[in-house]
């Protein structure tokens, strides 16, 4: 079995060395041959510039492939899978093409496993844990109200007055505030049709309670499902969302009246000049610390009393070795690869795993990559 890495950019790096010093074999490709050799070249020799067609002519049956390619290499890759009787794994969402290729991959034996990143991954393993927690105690009543939120954010560790830093092209960012979002509250479905009409504030309890802006993150709905609650269960709140400094919303005002001028024409490259722009004026420094806060929270009510009330909380910071975000990205991507090559994980399309042996694994992992991380009874 060889273990097929496309893509070494900076969120890619530490779940690639693991695997390397780890003793796996594997082939890194990379579209820039140098940048690969810059990341992983003393460790491995190993390095191909990446073509599709040259990779294909490498993959044999029960390989895997990974991808930290840009999203619209996903579905072709996994589809190369596929063909080739290999499995893959990647760390973004699950997008409706790759949905369809499910009955193809149970067929043949054969595991497309997504959302095993950060935001999508360390998040739905925290919820997992919460909700099997809760379905276990003796608090759980189908007549408590429940509300569970999610709230994910890499910031800068040293506050500017952007209230944000960019680690990589800030385009993907651009993009996502056009996006509307659907989330629960207070009983019933709210539908967001910019993110900025929904920030709202929210006091992180941190070991030092901390004020961030939050708001709904595209659809949150459908975890609903994927995080197995029981369909009698009442659902006051559900959001899935993103977490910013606070201030956040007044230092991106301007970009926020922008991005609502767009009308459909031109949309692609406007926003490519603003994304050129911001990452002038706003990436990170060469070994300039970043930070990333993640909270997992699942209360239950009755009327005006808390019956049950769990959180996760991370707060990790990017260190001599390797940003917060790299770490919290491509780590878990890293164990979802050992489960795949240990057949843990079940054919098919999916995404990162509920069931709670693998979950309290990988969360027992997590706490050696962050510089805090608890879970919080209330």
């Amino acid at each position: 079995m060889t273990i097929h890495w496309c893509g070494s950019g900076l969120s890619a790096i530490p779940g690639l060395r693991k695997l390397i010093i780890d003793g796996y074999d594997i082939i890194v490709w990379n579209r820039t041959v140098s940048k690969a050799i810059s990341a992983v070249g003393d460790i491995t020799k190993s390095i191909k510039e990446f073509n599709i067609q040259e990779l294909e002519s490498h993959l044999k049956k029960d390989d895997i492939v990974v991808s930290m390619l840009p999203g619209d290499w996903h579905v072709p890759l996994a589809k190369l899978c596929l063909n080739c009787q290999s499995h893959f794994v990647s760390s973004s969402y699950i997008s409706p093409e790759m949905r369809e290729l499910d009955a193809s991959a149970v067929k043949n034996g054969l595991c497309l496993v997504n959302e095993v990143g950060l935001d999508p991954g360390i998040d739905h393993l925290m919820a997992h844990a919460l909700i099997e927690d809760y379905r276990n105690s003796k608090e759980q009543d189908d007549e408590n109200d429940l509300s569970f939120f999610s709230y994910c954010g890499g910031i800068p560790k040293i506050r500017n007055s952007f209230c944000y830093k960019f680690s990589w092209s800030p385009l993907g960012v651009l993009k996502a505030l056009k996006s509307p979002s659907r989330s629960i509250k207070e009983f019933r479905e709210f539908d967001v049709r910019r993110p900025w009409d929904a920030i709202s504030t929210y006091t992180a309890p941190l070991p030092v309670p901390e004020e961030f802006e939050v708001y709904p993150n595209r659809d949150s709905l459908p975890f609903i499902d994927q995080y197995h609650l029981n369909q009698n269960w009442r659902i006051k709140e559900f959001v899935r969302g993103t977490l910013r400094l606070k201030g956040w919303k007044n230092a991106w005002a301007d970009i926020f009246a922008e991005i609502e001028k767009l009308s459909g024409k031109n949309d692609d490259e406007i926003l490519v000049k603003m994304s050129d722009q911001l990452w002038l004026e706003n990436a990170y420094d060469e070994n300039e610390a970043d930070r990333v806060v993640l909270v997992v929270s699942l209360k239950a009510s009755n009327g005006n009393e808390t019956k049950w009330h769990k959180s996760y909380v991370l707060d990790a910071y990017g260190d001599s070795v390797s940003t917060a975000m790299a770490r919290l990205v491509s780590l878990p991507v890293s164990f979802a690869v050992e489960a795949v090559a240990q057949a843990k994980i079940a054919p098919g399309v999916s995404a990162a795993p509920s069931d709670m042996s693998i979950v309290n694994d990988w969360l027992n992992k997590i706490k050696s990559l962050a510089q805090h991380l608890e879970v919080v009874s209330k």
